[in-house]
């Protein structure tokens, strides 16, 4: 098969969706929402509804279109450079830097929440509290999988599309039909929108909830494994009918659109509904919801992307090259830079802000000048640049 050459657009699509996860993870502290155990943060000064709305949002797109994004490029390995060397590779890109960041980022992650939480709770001696465990050994062995569970079920995802992909190598005329029908599907904008929304509506209703809560926890979870590799499967077909991409910029704004309105029509009905309309209710509604947003996001931006984004740019190079380091180590700083400026006399949105911009500057100068060059990008991204480049 020809190799395909590098789609700066999904490329930078995928990029993006990692880079979103600062926006998410800053503004869940200024959510007027309680979330729990989820994220335990929240600043007792100022909270903004608008920071809810955008993490409704963002939640009900990025990590999809991320899978549906892995399942293209995981399909092009496996074509492309064959079952073997594609193999390999998900090991020493995915298997690898989940196990070493895992283990680095645990203690890590469970101080910065610490120390953070007792702050914003007036907790006396916080730094004590915080450090306390330090002495166990347990405080060093992970308890989950935190931000990295995209990367735990990544693996889970990639070993059953693989073992299911050399099965259907044994029945080519089947294969062929299912490539038929989904070219077909791809070419037409409603008949793609009803087609995957109909499916997800399905599963969600099977599953009873409108919205995947995704599990950190080390034992996987069913209805986060099953959801995802939906998405993933369809970016691997998506890659048999790859000459069908620029097919996807049919109605991009439009669907986008649309997706932003129904986003903003499902947070108010489950913010201000007097019915029992919760987001892990087994609301029918919900579920339309959610089903038709994801799909009409996943094409809208996708499409906007290969729209705007299918020209080679060094910058968005650069931030491709940097996202997978700026997400690993993001989250312990979205949990300490509220402590900065949570006195502040200024509002949540401009704390939210701040909170993003602080974060970014770090990641961005650490991987600058400790990772683009060093064995850590090549551990990552699989090559090291030069210096000065």
């Amino acid at each position: 098969m020809q190799k395909t050459q590098r789609i700066h657009s999904l490329d930078s699509l995928r990029a993006i969706m990692m880079m979103l996860g600062l926006v998410l993870h800053s503004a869940l502290t200024y959510n007027v929402t309680v979330h729990g155990n989820v994220w335990i943060l929240k600043d007792p000064e100022t909270t903004h509804i608008a920071t809810d709305f955008l993490v409704l949002m963002i939640h009900s797109f990025r990590m999809q279109i991320f899978f549906l994004i892995a399942g293209f490029f995981g399909a092009m390995l496996f074509y492309e450079r064959k079952p073997l060397r594609m193999i390999k590779n998900r090991i020493s890109r995915i298997v690898f830097p989940f196990i070493v960041f895992l283990c680095i980022l645990a203690p890590i992650l469970s101080f910065s929440f610490e120390y953070a939480s007792s702050v914003l709770n007036n907790t006396p001696n916080p730094l004590q509290k915080a450090i306390a465990p330090f002495s166990e050994l347990s405080f060093y062995i992970p308890k989950s999988t935190s931000h990295l569970w995209f990367l735990y079920y990544l693996i889970y995802c990639t070993a059953f599309t693989v073992i299911l992909a050399l099965l259907l190598k044994k029945t080519p005329q089947f294969t062929s039909k299912i490539k038929k029908f989904f070219r077909w599907i791809f070419q037409r904008p409603l008949a793609r929108i009803l087609c995957f929304s109909g499916i997800t509506f399905v599963m969600l209703s099977v599953l009873q909830t409108p919205m995947i809560a995704s599990s950190t926890s080390l034992i996987p979870d069913t209805n986060t494994f099953v959801y995802y590799i939906l998405f993933y499967v369809v970016g691997w077909i998506l890659y048999t009918s790859k000459e069908y991409l620029d097919t996807i910029k049919k109605f991009d704004w439009l669907s986008t659109i649309l997706a932003i309105i129904l986003v903003l029509a499902q947070g108010i009905i489950i913010q201000f509904s007097d019915l029992d309309l919760k987001p892990n209710s087994n609301s029918p509604l919900l579920i339309t919801f959610s089903s038709l947003i994801v799909w009409l996001f996943i094409f809208g931006i996708t499409g906007l992307f290969i729209r705007y984004g299918s020209k080679y740019s060094k910058r968005m190079r650069y931030i491709s090259d940097a996202s997978y380091w700026v997400y690993l180590i993001h989250l312990p700083l979205t949990a300490l830079f509220p402590l900065v400026v949570w006195k502040l006399p200024i509002g949540a949105i401009p704390k939210f802000l701040l909170v993003i911009l602080l974060t970014t500057i770090v990641c961005f100068v650490s991987y600058h000048y400790c990772v683009r060059n060093t064995f850590i990008g090549k551990f990552l991204n699989g090559r090291k640049y030069p210096r000065n480049n």
